[in-house]
């Protein structure tokens, strides 16, 4: 860069003005060398060749103005004659049209936006009057076929381009054949989109179909709430659009994400939901078999229709409304569908997902959805982005103060995507802009926005009164005739198709309403079953804790073998080779196994059996505390290496990825993989347990509640560290009481495990046992390296998860009188003061898993001391959080039933509205308060 800027200091002179010239030369250079001139080629050629950003250029020519201003001497210009000073202005002008092109643009339905003016679109700032319209120029790139026009000719083709019904915005794209693609599309078409007269005639049956349902449904059920499309019936064709183009060029699978607002419409009349099952939820029929079921815009649904290229499966996912977390999900459930194709950010599996314009420009989880689509472990090769823009916020808001962007879409720019406005009430332009926005996303793999400009004709809901706050839209929208009668008038004006043939359309659609018909147009009534997923082995089974974890001790060894032998040459960091050498040891039998040693050798039986495995989240490769070392890097080269990929031949998928610092998106992207994929052990974990707070969304919205919302299973795992070591009130808890309060109904499994063996048993529980359930893991922090806490390889190869494990010492049960109930590290703590204390009649026992609640088990334990008359519930949390107001009334109950007179103790820090304190010494002072309690010890 520097050394053509030196010398084009030399022998040019150029003003500030000129710097647009010379990129749009450089421009022209990059994509067809010999169009420029051979002094330009020769400056152009010592240029790095590749996706460079242009900036520098401009700086640089910039420099050169105002240096020459400041009158500098300067050499004999190269654009010295006045025709040439204003060809640098008409390409100077065509690069505004480019760049501002979409602020001029006819968006507005309503027609009352107010828009600013784009001085950079007058001739005059760019040294040009309209006696220069019939001149002719060179066109430089404008694509219009031709390489000289008339300045007039090429004002008219970028008004029908850029500022009509359509506003592009991709100049901030750095990547030059991206932009040269969009320019190519947009520019060739020049707002003509040149549909034949039976696809003009299929936008209109599909508007017909939008219109038709939404005033069938308002005249049948007056007042209720179905957050129709009215104002936005164009959203019905431009979905219609992108499916049919998907499948066209061989797309399998179509998953959508999408709120409220029209959700209905696609329901019935693209994705061939039965109209009568519709009008059943609108009069009260059950929704679902169990549960509790949902609103009926909020249900999930799939179906599969035809297209050019075969039979696709639509899936339309269940979603909350907390609205936009919905994206990650999809994205999650795509991935694992990629997976199981074997074709990961390919052809296969397109994702749409449809948001609001406020949420869109106000919800962070949409920020971090962007951040993770061209991440190495969640992209999925694009997403088209749909924005129902209403130009009223949420409810009644003015978009002055539901955003500071001038589009609600301005987001999208921070990973480049390409962002189409378009006006809803012209329909072709949404069907053009629909196909090219596909075609982008096919092309390049890379996410893409629509930004459909439309409006709300009844409100925010059907009940709503929109002109109590919006007086002056309302007026407008109360005379407006709908998308479909203006385009049905256009249709009949130009003579494609007469009146009686537009209003029969209407009466079609309704008749087919009301007699029950499906009204999808290419919904496959017998679809091909091999498309889905097989659910029916986790299905409609009862839970249970027992199951046979145990695995072949021999066959364990060899594993351990395999995980430790590592490409020729591959040189580890030395503490992690210490690290990996010890495991050896641990996994062959010689030494027992920690933490670390016990969890990665779960995950290769796991895979040893066949099941796929999938871990993410921040650092969870080396492992926040370094415990797990399951991605080796070599020291030599920085390549990394994957032990548990390489455990046998032809084995299942093992999936590591370090993500990126966000547990929001990349929850709920999990989530939905699990969803997605059954057949498998899908596990997050938190940097630190606490750190879930920043997903509770997904925890309460999904992970908690979909089973019985959306009859929608789940087997994610999720490992939150948690453990009170002294570390202040942010990196202690995980919040368990937070779980333990959503906990019903057998909806998730809550276990706080203290030995590797337990780990062990309990990730291959969640893989092998056929239930899928979620997993919340209190996992460990101090114990990962703690003397005691370790396991025989003979631990591993037996057994299964113990729910409960009673005292391990050998005392004389009727010799004990209290018995202390505890889970987690404060286990060890406890044992070691017994111990120390020789206290011979307190037993301590480990209550493994909290939920759900292993009563029979706790029973038996508690049985077996005759004598016992107290029993003590000890926990490291504050007497408020924790599990103690979830086990409390359950052990009286426990008690009551059986008719015992035993007094129920509780050991722990006092309630706090913060989890732990932040000094040290206060920290241990608590820690010896409360072992002394459980013990019944004075406090040292």
């Amino acid at each position: 860069m520097q050394e053509v800027a030196d010398a084009l200091r030399l022998d040019t002179e150029l003003s500030a003005d000129s710097a647009a010239y010379i990129e749009e030369l450089y421009e022209q250079y990059l994509t067809s060398p010999s169009t420029v001139t051979e002094d330009w080629r020769k400056y152009f050629d010592k240029y790095p060749k590749g996706d460079q950003p242009h900036g520098t250029v401009r700086e640089q020519f910039l420099l050169l103005g105002r240096n020459s201003n400041r009158g500098q001497p300067i050499g004999q210009s190269t654009v010295s004659t006045e025709h040439e000073r204003r060809q640098v202005g008409v390409l100077q002008l065509i690069a505004a049209y480019r760049n501002r092109g979409h602020q001029k643009a006819r968006l507005d339905p309503l027609g009352i936006a107010t828009r600013e003016e784009v001085p950079d679109l007058e001739l005059n700032a760019h040294g040009l009057t309209k006696s220069d319209l019939d001149t002719i120029f060179n066109t430089g790139n404008l694509a219009i076929g031709k390489s000289d026009a008339t300045l007039g000719e090429m004002v008219d083709a970028m008004e029908a381009t850029y500022c009509q019904s359509i506003g592009a915005e991709y100049m901030h794209i750095v990547n030059t054949v991206e932009k040269r693609w969009i320019q190519q599309r947009l520019e060739g078409a020049k707002g003509q989109f040149d549909f034949s007269a039976s696809q003009k005639k299929h936008v209109l049956e599909r508007l017909t179909a939008a219109e038709g349902l939404e005033k069938y449904l308002g005249n049948k059920f007056v007042g209720a709430k179905r957050f129709g499309v009215e104002g936005g019936e164009s959203f019905i064709p431009m979905v219609n659009e992108l499916i049919q183009r998907a499948g066209a060029v061989g797309c399998k699978e179509v998953v959508i994400g999408m709120p409220h607002r029209g959700r209905l419409n696609l329901l019935v009349n693209i994705m061939g939901k039965n109209p009568a099952d519709l009008f059943g939820e609108f009069e009260g029929k059950s929704l679902t078999k169990k549960g509790s079921g949902d609103v009926k815009y909020h249900q999930g649904f799939s179906s599969n229709v035809v297209t050019p290229g075969g039979e696709v499966h639509l899936a339309l996912a269940f979603n909350p409304s907390h609205l936009e977390i919905v994206g990650p999900v999809v994205e999650g459930s795509v991935r694992a569908r990629q997976v199981r194709r074997k074709d990961i950010g390919g052809d296969d599996v397109l994702p749409i997902i449809v948001h609001g314009d406020a949420a869109f420009a106000g919800q962070g989880v949409n920020m971090e959805t962007f951040q993770m689509s061209q991440t190495r472990g969640y992209t999925v090769g694009g997403t088209v982005h749909i924005v129902v823009n209403n130009q009223v916020g949420f409810t009644t808001s003015n978009p002055k103060d539901a955003r500071s962007t001038e589009y609600c879409t301005d987001i999208a720019k921070m990973v480049q995507s390409p962002i189409f406005h378009v006006n809803g009430d012209d329909p072709e332009a949404v069907v053009f802009i629909s196909q090219l926005a596909h075609d982008f996303r096919h092309t390049f793999r890379k996410d893409v926005v629509i930004d459909l400009f439309c409006y709300r004709r009844r409100g925010h809901n059907e009940a709503d009164e929109p002109s109590a706050t919006q007086p002056m839209m309302y007026k407008v929208i109360s005379k407006k005739p709908t998308t479909r009668t203006l385009y049905a008038d256009k249709l009949v004006q130009d003579q494609v198709l007469d009146r009686d043939e537009a209003d029969k359309m209407i009466e079609h659609y309704r008749s087919d309403l009301e007699a029950g018909k499906h009204v999808a147009n290419a919904l496959v009534l017998e679809p091909n079953t091999k498309m889905f997923v097989d659910w029916k082995p986790y299905l409609g089974l009862d839970y249970t804790d027992n199951w046979d974890t145990s695995f072949d001790i021999e066959r364990l060894k060899e594993l351990g073998r395999r995980m430790h032998t590592l490409p020729e040459g591959f040189e580890m960091q030395r503490q992690v080779s210490k690290v990996i050498d010890e495991r050896l040891k641990m996994q062959t039998g010689e030494t027992p196994l920690n933490w670390g040693a016990a969890e990665t050798l779960a995950y290769a039986t796991i895979l040893d059996d066949g099941y796929l495995v999938r871990i993410s989240g921040e650092d969870v490769g080396r492992g926040t505390f370094s415990h797990r070392h399951a991605k080796l890097h070599n020291q030599k080269d920085g390549s990394e290496y994957l032990p548990l990929c390489h455990i046998k031949e032809n084995q299942p998928r093992f999936a590591l990825w370090d993500s990126l610092l966000s547990e929001e998106a990349v929850l709920a992207f999990e989530y939905g993989y699990a969803t997605t994929q059954p057949h498998a052990l899908v596990v997050w974990e938190a940097q630190f347990g606490d750190f879930a707070n920043c997903a509770q969304v997904v925890i309460d919205q999904f992970i908690a509640s979909g089973e019985t919302k959306w009859e929608r299973v789940c087997g994610l795992a999720m490992l939150l560290p948690h453990g009170f070591e002294g570390q202040g009130p942010e990196h202690s808890s995980a919040r368990l009481e937070r779980f333990l309060q959503l906990c019903a109904e057998d909806n998730m499994q809550v276990v706080t495990p203290t030995t590797p063996a337990q780990i062990f048993h309990l990730l291959r529980r969640q893989a092998v046992r056929p239930i899928r359930k979620p997993l919340i893991v209190m996992s460990p922090k101090s114990l990962l390296r703690h003397k005691q806490a370790v396991s025989s390889l003979e631990e591993l190869a037996q057994g299964q998860f113990q729910t409960v494990i009673d005292e391990v010492d050998a005392l004389n049960k009727s010799d004990v009188s209290r018995v202390v109930l505890c889970g987690g590290k404060v286990y060890y703590d406890i044992l070691e003061k017994r111990r120390e204390e020789n206290l011979e009649n307190v037993a301590v026992v480990r209550v493994e898993q909290l939920y759900p609640y292993p009563e029979k088990r706790l029973a038996e334990v508690l049985e077996s001391y005759p004598n016992a008359k107290d029993v003590v519930w000890c926990q490291e949390e504050p007497q408020n959080q924790g599990a103690w107001h979830f086990i409390a009334p359950r052990l009286f109950d426990g008690f009551m039933t059986a008719g015992k007179q035993i007094k129920l103790h509780f050991a722990g820090r006092q309630a706090s509205a913060a989890p732990a304190c932040g000094s040290p010494y206060l920290h241990a002072k608590q820690q010896a308060q409360l072992i002394s309690d459980a013990l019944a010890l004075e406090a040292e």
